[in-house]
């Protein structure tokens, strides 16, 4: 295997873990609209991803700056071409992390719900562009002979990429409901499981047409399992929901969002970024490529490094892991 192809792997690898870490906490941040029903209920599900959030977010730093260092022409494409809802994204996450830290500073009614509005809109936004950003990577934009963007914004909004943002909203939203079951206890742990049980199959209907025109437009066989695991993941989820198996149920719509970014990978490779105008000027992992010594490089940090962020976090999880309620909530909050 060449080193570019390993940084490929490795790059989806992080955007996969990600998109399942980070699916279920902008999941819980729209679910603070739709299944909480007063503020302290708000409140135990923020509770909920409040120490893991940020940790949750070392998968994208880690994802953007591997791409910066072992595909430049790449990075440089796309945060070029992509500018303004990648500028969306990163200002939803810096206001989503402030108002974290800023909603129960103070006692009044205005001052925390503007902060929780700013939650739910700066969680439903990133989960509805990433999508839309990766349907239009594997659709292909247009690049001309010289890599570079040669598109406008018109370009990247398509129904692909429309159904394409849609489906990872929906899926992170199930995700989160799922977590919600998990992670908490009383009346709002049920109708968490209540939300997860139908949100799982409106989430279906948009992933199934969705993953179907990807396969069909650029899918070839590796894709074609993703998409069955895809599938099998996201009806026995569904299973392991109804019978309050919550973990597994978890566990599962992690699967099927890991299913479905790999299904994108796979289908994707060996582009990195195809042309809409002429495939002889797609980015591919060759042709888009650092020299080899930076590759090299690189290749030592990441198998130093990344078993100890996975370990790290692994160990947070487990501190974290017990379920809260409304009754571990105080009064002034």
């Amino acid at each position: 295997m060449h080193l570019h192809d390993f940084w490929f792997l490795l790059i989806a690898f992080l955007w996969t873990g990600y998109f399942f870490l980070e699916g279920f906490d902008f999941g819980i941040g729209v679910l603070t609209k739709l299944l909480a029903r007063d503020r302290t209920e708000r409140r135990v599900l923020i509770n909920t991803i409040g120490p893991v959030w940020d940790g949750n977010e070392v998968w994208l730093i880690t994802a953007a700056g591997a791409t910066f260092a072992a595909f430049p022409d790449w990075y440089a494409t796309l945060f070029s071409g992509f500018y303004l809802p990648l500028l969306a994204i990163l200002v939803c996450l810096i206001l989503r992390g402030v108002a974290f830290e800023y909603r129960h500073k103070r006692a009044e009614d205005r001052w925390q719900r503007n902060w929780e509005h700013t939650i739910f809109w700066c969680s439903l936004l990133p989960a509805f562009l990433w999508g839309a950003i990766f349907a239009n990577l594997v659709h292909g934009v247009p690049i001309g002979p010289d890599k570079n963007y040669v598109g406008g914004l018109g370009d990247l909004i398509t129904p692909y990429a429309l159904l394409g943002g849609l489906v990872t909203l929906l899926l992170f939203t199930f995700h989160g409901a799922v977590f919600a079951a998990l992670k908490t206890a009383g009346d709002i742990r049920a109708r968490s499981r209540r939300y997860a049980a139908w949100l799982g199959p409106v989430a279906a209907v948009a992933a199934l047409p969705f993953l179907g025109w990807t396969q069909a437009d650029s899918g070839n066989g590796r894709s074609l399992v993703a998409v069955a695991v895809v599938v099998a993941a996201l009806a026995a989820a569904l299973v392991m929901n109804a019978r309050g198996r919550e973990g597994w149920a978890f566990g599962l719509s992690g699967v099927a969002i890991a299913a479905s970014v790999a299904m994108l990978f796979l289908a994707l490779f060996p582009d990195v970024m195809p042309s809409s105008l002429d495939p002889k000027w797609s980015l591919t992992a060759a042709n888009a490529a650092a020299s080899a010594y930076p590759l090299k490089i690189m290749t030592w940090v990441g198998v130093i490094m990344m078993p100890l962020i996975m370990a790290y976090q692994a160990w947070t999880y487990w501190v974290f892991r017990k379920r809260i309620g409304t009754q571990h909530i105080p009064a002034a909050h």
